[in-house]
């Protein structure tokens, strides 16, 4: 599931401009395939890491609506990519990119 999901991201990256609401949405997803660089922006306690971190959380509490959302989190949480609320992230942008993660999860951009 986690390797769908990093392919997808890159897949899905390379379909808009840069200044497309659509990928300016997905570009936090950046730290959800790089382990590596989370670690560091979570050190850093950046405001990308804290959208993720609001996102993560926000997925959290919307599993029933999004089911398949529930094993992608376990995935991520074996990477030690947890959820924890900061309130940096706005509602609406949460709302679509949990909805683009799970169009990842059901491969609408798997190619």
């Amino acid at each position: 599931m986690y390797r769908i999901f990093c392919e997808s991201y890159r897949n899905y990256i390379k379909l808009f401009d840069k200044n497309s609401y659509r990928l300016q949405i997905a570009n936090d997803f950046e730290l959800l395939t790089d382990v590596r660089k989370y670690e560091e922006e979570k050190s850093k306690q950046s405001q990308q890491y804290k959208r993720i971190s609001d996102l993560m959380n926000y997925i959290k509490e919307n599993t029933k609506r999004f089911p398949r959302l529930k094993a992608f989190l376990w995935t991520l949480q074996s990477r030690n990519i947890d959820a924890k609320k900061f309130n940096v992230a706005n509602e609406e942008d949460l709302e679509e990119q949990t909805k683009l993660i799970n169009s990842f999860i059901k491969l609408a951009y798997w190619y």
